[in-house]
Parts: C-alpha cells; sequence; structure tokens
C-alpha cells in the first residue's frame, strides 16, 4: 500500500533529454530524496521507457509515472508493461494514470467519448489484471475477454491517478490508491480536492487507504525565476486549482484579462507567487513543504524550473527536503 505522510520527491522534467536521465536519478537518489517521477507527455519522452531506465539505474528511491494516458494504450498491454517493472522492481514504482491533454489524444486519435468512463474502467481493468485475475469487461472505453496476465507481480504496484476536477477526483477516490494533483497545488487546493476525493474527511487529511501527491514548481531562493513558469501553469483548466486561495477573485480576473503569458506573468503580485510555487530561502521552502503535508499531501513532489539546469534543480530540491527533515 502506497501512504506517503512526509514524502518528498522531485520530477525530472519532460525537458530533459533522455540521454541525462541516468545520471539524473542517480543524483536524485544519491541526494536522499523519498521519490522520483516521470512524466508522459506527447510528444516527448515515454513514460514506461524513462520509468524503467531509471528504476534500472538506481535501488531504492520510489519511481512515478506521473501520468499515462488511460487512453493511449489497451488497458491490458498498460497492465503487462506495469506488472513487468513491478516484478524486476519490487516496491518501488508508482503508477500513475491520468486522462491525457484533450487535444493531445485528439491529435493521436485516441479521445474517449467519456473521459471519466475511460479513466475509471482503465484503473479498475489494471488493478485487477495485476492482482491475477481473469478479467471479463465490456464497458464504454475497455473491452476485453478472458485476459490474464501470465506473470502478475507478487506484489502489485500502487495506483494513482493525476486529475483535477471534482469528477475525475471523485473516480481517483472510487478506483485508485492515490491522486496527483498538478502544479500549481497550494494547501487550500489539496484540502478542496480531499473533499472530492473522500467526502468529510478533508479536515482529517487524506484517507489511511488513499495518498495524495502534489506536484509544486521549486524556486529556491528568488521567487521570481519562478513567474513566467507560474504563469505559464495557469491555464483555463487550473482554475479550480486557485479558487480556494484568497486572493482568486484578483487572479482569475487577471486570468481573464491577460492577452499573453508574459501580460500574466507581469501581473502576479510577489505574494501571489509564493503561494503558487515553493520558493525563497531553504526554510521558506521547507515551510510550505511541511504545509503541504499538514494539509494532506502525503508526498510532495518539486519540480525544478524547466529553463535551469536539472542537476541544480535535484540539488536544490535536496536541500528543501533535508530542511522539512529537520
Amino acid at each position: 500500500m502506497y501512504t506517503p505522510t512526509s514524502s518528498v520527491g522531485v520530477r525530472i522534467n519532460r525537458e530533459q533529454p533522455p540521454a541525462k536521465l541516468r545520471d539524473l536519478a542517480r543524483q536524485a537518489e544519491d541526494a536522499g530524496l523519498d521519490e522520483l517521477w516521470l512524466v508522459e507527455d506527447c510528444f516527448w519522452a515515454a513514460g514506461v521507457a524513462t520509468v524503467a531506465t531509471a528504476l534500472a539505474v538506481t535501488s531504492t528511491i520510489k519511481v512515478g509515472i506521473g501520468v499515462l494516458p488511460a487512453v493511449a494504450r489497451n488497458p491490458a498491454i498498460a497492465a503487462m508493461e506495469v506488472a513487468a517493472l513491478a516484478e524486476l522492481h519490487p516496491d518501488r514504482l508508482i503508477a500513475g494514470f491520468g486522462h491525457g491533454v484533450a487535444s493531445w489524444m485528439r491529435q493521436i486519435g485516441a479521445y474517449p467519448a467519456s473521459p471519466l468512463a475511460a479513466l475509471e474502467e482503465t484503473l479498475l481493468a489494471v488493478r485487477r489484471l495485476l492482482a491475477g485475475e481473469r478479467v471479463s469487461m465490456d464497458g464504454l472505453h475497455v473491452h476485453l475477454d478472458e485476459v490474464e496476465l501470465v506473470f502478475p507481480p507478487a506484489s502489485p504496484p500502487p495506483l494513482v491517478a493525476g486529475v483535477r476536477r471534482p469528477k475525475s477526483l471523485a473516480v481517483a477516490g472510487a478506483a485508485a490508491d492515490g491522486t496527483i494533483l498538478a502544479e500549481p497545488a497550494p494547501p487550500e487546493y489539496v484540502r478542496t480536492a480531499l473533499a472530492g476525493i473522500a467526502p468529510g474527511r478533508a479536515a482529517e487529511g487524506a484517507p489511511a487507504h488513499h495518498a495524495v501527491v502534489t506536484y509544486n514548481w521549486l524556486a529556491l531562493g528568488d521567487r521570481e525565476r519562478a513567474r513566467l513558469t507560474v504563469a505559464e501553469s495557469l491555464t483555463p483548466g487550473s482554475r479550480v486549482q486557485v479558487e480556494g486561495l484568497p486572493f482568486a477573485g484578483e487572479l482569475l480576473a487577471l486570468l481573464d484579462s491577460a492577452s499573453t503569458v508574459d501580460d500574466l506573468a507581469a501581473g502576479l503580485r510577489p505574494e501571489w507567487i509564493d503561494r503558487l510555487a515553493v520558493c525563497g530561502d531553504v526554510d521558506t521552502c521547507a515551510a510550505a513543504v511541511r504545509a503541504l503535508h499538514e494539509a494532506g499531501s502525503g508526498s510532495v513532489v518539486l519540480l525544478p524550473l524547466p529553463e535551469e539546469p536539472p542537476e541544480r534543480g535535484i540539488e536544490d530540491a535536496a536541500r528543501v527536503a533535508s530542511a522539512v527533515r529537520g
């Protein structure tokens, strides 16, 4: 069971070429970070291949796929891939699935009739296959006829869902072991998400059976380094992630009125960036991570800024993790 309570991890961003992955994964493990996460975005490096490589060159750090588009692979094939990784690297894999970016899924001809059904059915099918069951399913999206893995893993990995909206959060609560909240994920959004994942439990933090992973940009030392990156992450789809902030009205008005990302970045107040990223000196960053843990995020994943050397980002994340642990 995946039940982190105060983990600190780092994400290797998609902008890094695959040739650098081995060294970056080793650096993250050697730095003492709890988790390493990789993404699968179209049309960058593929998630299963990169996660397999990261697992192969490390020995202790947990490695997460954050996330595979549920509709880009047949769930039986996805289960085969996840099962092999879990068996080769026991208790170190975290397998994430999500809807996939709608425009990308349409671009590859994989956009489903019902994204909610596709995600839920995929999670349920993959879970049952990993448990060694023989699965038949005739759903809206998933169609399996007596499928059974020859090599189900002895220890099935946790399945987490990368989602953000209320209906999708409810699917995650019902069908996944955890939820990944994309950047920006301030404490207010963690609490709001928990209310959708496990109604009535938000004030108590994440339920014992369901882990919450949060992504947030890291700018150790100077918040201004994060300004443009934070602005780029404030898409129309991220509105739900900022609605609980005390300055939400002003921020959403700016989001509606800004004609370009540069205009949006210029309008961000410094104190807003402080809440939309983990930034400042080491102690301030550590306090921000602790606040996320207290809000119910068992795993806080720090994202190096895309334009900066990834080695620096991993080093900075490790410094913050050390300060969090005291």
